[in-house]
């Protein structure tokens, strides 16, 4: 009977820890870790704005994109960039493979303003 305990507890230990890592493995593989950025692009936001209305990058060029919030409590979603910066993760290195304009809207609900806070990149 201990042996199953020991044996079953030692199960649910194992499967916590190994989801624990690959948790963490994936929250830290934004963006592209190995490519050095040939610009930068700086996104700030305000309450229920971003800085510019709208963005442009180069096609197959690598950009660090560097989020910056200067008031309230915000996030930038870019979902064709499979791209998420907050006040935790404010920076990463990504390199458009495709042109066209691409949204960004506030990944954190912050306020009556939310839903207006859009913005865009045009990718060239």
């Amino acid at each position: 009977m201990k042996k199953t305990i020991a044996l079953v507890l030692s199960s649910v230990l194992l499967v916590i820890l190994s989801a624990c890592g690959a948790a963490k493995d994936s929250s830290s593989s934004q963006g592209e870790t190995n490519v050095t950025p040939k610009a930068e692009l700086v996104i700030k936001a305000t309450n229920y704005k971003f800085d510019q209305q709208v963005y442009h990058l180069k096609k197959d060029v690598p950009v660090k994109i560097v989020f910056e919030n200067e008031s309230g409590n915000h996030g930038v979603l870019i979902p064709k960039l499979n791209l998420q910066l907050d006040s935790e993760h404010k920076s990463a290195v990504v390199t458009p493979k495709e042109t066209g304009e691409f949204e960004i809207a506030c990944s954190v609900m912050c306020g009556t303003g939310h839903s207006q806070m859009i913005s865009k990149i045009v990718v060239e």
